[in-house]
């Protein structure tokens, strides 16, 4: 007896893919998730995150790789420009999440990608920051995302994609249904030692 081991569609283990998606619907309590974001300070506007790991699936989780991703301002914002600002970085967790969706469910549709890009825009006005007008919102006011995609299927297959990934985003429903943020100090003042 043999067995045929598919390739892998758009860099995706469907077969992983479906046995996750099985696994949960037969112990919900695997699908309690919490990621974590350490973030420290450097200078001025500039700090520097990393991620520690995740419990997921009943565990602890280490990521196989360590990342640091920096974020400050450009001069013009009153920094020196050593990373993405914090607002850029959202719009990229946009995009990353939106586009890991379309591959995902490109290749439990048998839909082969060829190329996907991902543009996201948003619009801020500064005067909400800058506490100048109590009317403006600090972050954005309006996002844009537009992509374009390279794939074996018609035009309305990609967009079927697009809608289904949308409908499926973690970070598109956090800035669409907005998600309650607690803010908590666990320690100030002076730090001796």
């Amino acid at each position: 007896m043999s067995t045929t081991q598919q390739r892998p569609l758009n860099g995706v283990d469907t077969e992983a893919l479906f046995s996750t998606i099985e696994a949960v619907r037969q112990q919900p309590e695997a699908a309690a998730f919490r990621f974590r974001v350490a973030n420290r300070w450097v200078s001025g506007n500039h700090s520097q995150g990393r991620f520690p790991g995740f419990f997921g699936a009943g565990q602890e989780h280490i990521h196989a790789t360590g990342t640091v991703v920096d974020a400050d301002h450009p001069e013009v914002l009153c920094g020196t420009d050593a990373g993405p600002t914090p607002a850029e970085l959202l719009l990229n967790a946009l995009a990353a999440c939106l586009t890991a969706g379309l591959g995902n469910m490109a290749a439990a549709r048998g839909i082969e990608l060829r190329d996907v890009r991902c543009q996201v825009e948003g619009d801020i006005d500064l005067r909400g920051i800058l506490g100048l007008d109590e009317s403006v919102r600090n972050g954005f006011s309006d996002i844009r995302v537009t992509f374009e995609v390279d794939a074996d299927g018609d035009a309305d297959a990609v967009r079927a994609l697009v809608a289904q990934s949308q409908a499926r985003s973690a970070a598109y429903d956090v800035l669409t249904h907005g998600t309650r943020v607690t803010v908590d100090v666990t320690s100030a003042g002076r730090s001796d030692g």
